[in-house]
């Protein structure tokens, strides 16, 4: 698929990378393509690389997501799945931009004949692209309100390295709060082990006996 990413930091230039291993077709966004000819990957103009993608991906700073969406405008983005893996977080990484909401559902607000799918936002970039690197198996998530554009995202995780089984579907893109909201466990468990590569494993109980 042609996969955009809007954004050139570390997210974006890991599930670039990720995907392309794939065999996806993939292209950067930023407001300075110029600027980022150093990495490695092709990067284009914003609307330029919405233009290109079957599918887009939010992989810029949560607090100026939309703002950053707005100026490629709502036609562009119209039709086109776009995955969000942003979370709006201040500077000291305290405080979440969208306290009461989150930014996955204000991007659907915003865009209404965008679907969006809200995932990956639970882990470290390196853990996006290798999950199998961890001592076992853990949990991705996925939230949005289209069927189809997440059994869409769902495939694209698969050729991330997520199997089927690791894949959880908790509803509709409401949800995408608990997710976001995760960030600010996620910042303590960081603290607390010393390191940022790690990811959570949802457990149930055994299926009782047949």
């Amino acid at each position: 698929m042609r996969i955009g990413l809007l954004g050139t930091g570390n997210v974006a230039r890991a599930l670039a990378h990720g995907w392309g291993a794939a065999g996806h077709d993939v292209l950067l966004g930023s407001r300075r393509p110029t600027d980022r000819t150093d990495l490695g990957l092709p990067v284009a103009g914003l609307s330029e690389t919405a233009a290109h993608a079957e599918v887009l991906v939010n992989a810029t700073p949560g607090a100026v997501s939309l703002e950053l969406l707005h100026s490629i405008g709502a036609p562009a983005l119209a039709g086109t799945l776009l995955i969000d893996v942003g979370v709006g977080l201040s500077d000291d990484f305290t405080e979440l931009s969208h306290p009461n909401s989150s930014l996955g559902e204000q991007i659907q607000e915003a865009f209404p004949l965008t679907p969006v799918v809200k995932t990956l936002c639970t882990m470290d970039s390196t853990v996006m692209i290798a999950p199998d690197g961890l001592d076992g198996p853990s949990t991705v998530f996925l939230s949005g309100d289209d069927a189809e554009a997440k059994r869409t995202t769902g495939r694209l995780l698969t050729d991330l390295g997520w199997p089927r089984s690791s894949q959880l579907d908790i509803g509709g893109i409401t949800t995408a709060r608990g997710q976001e909201h995760f960030a600010l466990l996620f910042m303590g468990i960081a603290g607390g082990l010393g390191a940022h590569t790690f990811n959570i494993n949802v457990v149930t109980r055994p299926s009782a006996p047949v």
